[in-house]
C-alpha cells in the first residue's frame, strides 16, 4: 500500500488518507439478509432487489402546461389563429371527443391529450374571447407534451438494488403502485468507550474526569444512517474487561466502533486487543486530527477503533468509517463525496506529510464564495465542528494557507 512519510514520532510510516479508503472499502461486502416492508418504512433503507416499472409512466400521452390542446396544421405559421374552443380536458377527466379542424380544448396540466391534438399552447400566450382562442404565431409541433413511457418505460428499471432511498425514492416507488419492497436488513453496530477517566452523564465528575460524548456523537451519526445501534457503554482500561466487552460485541454486531484506547499510552489496549482476538490491517493514518485509527476484524465483525478526542472522532467517522457502513448496508454505488474549491478568508502554516481537516464556515461576500475557520482547531474542542458547516481539506503537501488561496472545502450538508 502507499504509505506517507515515516511517523517521527513513532518511526513507523502512516498510512496514506486514499490509500486507508481504499483498503477499508475493497475489504468489505454488504451483510447478507433481507426483508420485505412498506413502502412508507422505507427511508433511509438500501434496496435489496431492482424496482421495475409495471407499466409505462406516465401511462399516457399528457399535458406538460395548463393551455389549449391544438392541431399544429391549424395554426397559421406567421400570423395569430382563431380557433373554437369546444371542451375542457382535465387530469383523470379526459375529453371525451375529437378535435376537429379548427378547434381546440382547454387542457390542464396532466391531462390526456384528446385524440386528434398534437400540440399544447400554454394559456399564457394564448387570448381567450369568449368560446374562442386566439393563438399566436411561433409555436412548434408537439410543444409541452409528455409521452407515454417518457419518464419510465414498462419493464425497465425504476430503481436499482443498492439504492438507498429517500424522499423521492420512497414516490416514485408510490407512483409505480407498488406498496412493499425488499430492503437489506438493518446494520448491527456496537459501540463503546475506553478509558477510566470516561464518565457517564447523569452524575458528578470526578476528579481527572470528562463526560463521554464520543458515544453520543457516533449515536446521532450511526442513528441518522438508520443502523440498528447496540450501546456498550463506557469501558474501564482493563484487559479483562476490554476482552470480555469486545467479544460480546463482535458476537452481536456486523460493526463495532470504540472509540479512544488506540494510541500508544501505556493504557492503549484497543490495537494490542484487536490484534490478540482478531486482525489489524492499520491503526496509523497521515491525518490531521485521527492519526491513530484501527481498522481490523474481530471474528466476522468489522472493528473500527477512532482515536478519543471528540473532533479526531468526527473526523475519522466521517472521512471512513460512514462509506465502509454504508457499502455494508448495501449502497451501490457509493455516493461520491462533494468538493469544491473557495476562496480562504484566514491564513495559517502547516506540517507537510498529513492531509489536514479543518473546521471551517462558508460566507458569501462582494468577491464571491469563501471560508473562515469555524473558532479553535484543537482536536478537543468540539464547539468548532458545531460552528462549521464544512471542512477545508489541506493536503498532505501543502506547508502554509495565504488569505485569497483556492482551497478545498467538503460541505457538511450530505456528508453530516
Amino acid at each position: 500500500m502507499t504509505t506517507s512519510p515515516a511517523d517521527a514520532a513513532g518511526g513507523r510510516s502512516l498510512l496514506a488518507v486514499d490509500a486507508a479508503r481504499a483498503a477499508i472499502l475493497d475489504s468489505l461486502v454488504p451483510v447478507a439478509g433481507w426483508e420485505r416492508v412498506p413502502v412508507r418504512t422505507v427511508l433511509g433503507r438500501v434496496l435489496a432487489e431492482d424496482i421495475i416499472a409495471p407499466y409505462n409512466v406516465p401511462a399516457h400521452d399528457n399535458s406538460a402546461m395548463d393551455g389549449y390542446a391544438v392541431r399544429a396544421q391549424d395554426l397559421t405559421a406567421g400570423a395569430e389563429t382563431r380557433l373554437a374552443v369546444v371542451g375542457t380536458a382535465f387530469a383523470g377527466r379526459p375529453f371525451s371527443g375529437i378535435v376537429g379542424p379548427g378547434q381546440a380544448v382547454r387542457i390542464m396540466t396532466g391531462a390526456s391529450i384528446p385524440q386528434g391534438a398534437d400540440t399544447i399552447v400554454v394559456q399564457e400566450v394564448a387570448r381567450r374571447e369568449h368560446e374562442q382562442v386566439f393563438i399566436p404565431p411561433g409555436q412548434k409541433l408537439g410543444q409541452n407534451l409528455r409521452h407515454a413511457g417518457e419518464d419510465l418505460a414498462e419493464g425497465s428499471v425504476a430503481l436499482a438494488a443498492g439504492s438507498l432511498c429517500g424522499p423521492a425514492e420512497i414516490g416514485l416507488v408510490a407512483s409505480l403502485g407498488i406498496a412493499e419492497v425488499a430492503v437489506h436488513r438493518r446494520l448491527r453496530v456496537a459501540i463503546l468507550s475506553t478509558g477510566d477517566e470516561i464518565a457517564s452523564i447523569g452524575r458528578p465528575l470526578g476528579p481527572g474526569e470528562v463526560y463521554d460524548s464520543n458515544r453520543y456523537t457516533l449515536f446521532g451519526a450511526l442513528s441518522r444512517l438508520g443502523c440498528e445501534l447496540i450501546d456498550m457503554g463506557v469501558v474501564p482500561d482493563r484487559p479483562e474487561a476490554l476482552e470480555a466487552a469486545f467479544r460480546d460485541a463482535a458476537q452481536a454486531a456486523d460493526v463495532v466502533i470504540t472509540s479512544g484506547g488506540v494510541s500508544v499510552g501505556e493504557a492503549d489496549f484497543i490495537r494490542e486487543m484487536m490484534t490478540r482476538l482478531g486482525e489489524v490491517a492499520f491503526w496509523k493514518l497521515a491525518i490531521k486530527p485521527g492519526r491513530p485509527m484501527a481498522f481490523g476484524r474481530i471474528g466476522d465483525a468489522v472493528l473500527f477503533g477512532l482515536p478519543g478526542n471528540p473532533v479526531a472522532v468526527m473526523v475519522t467517522f466521517y472521512q471512513f468509517v460512514q462509506d465502509a457502513l454504508l457499502k455494508l448496508m448495501g449502497v451501490s454505488p457509493l455516493p461520491p463525496a462533494a468538493h469544491f474549491p473557495v476562496r480562504a478568508d484566514f491564513a495559517l502554516r502547516k506540517q507537510p506529510g498529513r492531509v489536514e481537516y479543518l473546521r471551517g464556515r462558508l460566507q458569501r461576500g462582494a468577491d464571491g464564495l469563501a471560508v473562515t475557520l469555524a473558532g479553535a482547531q484543537g482536536s478537543g474542542v468540539l464547539r468548532s465542528m458545531s460552528e462549521a458547516d464544512c471542512f477545508i481539506v489541506l493536503p498532505d503537501d501543502c506547508t502554509a494557507v495565504l488569505a485569497g488561496d483556492i482551497v478545498h472545502v467538503q460541505p457538511f450538508h450530505g456528508l453530516v
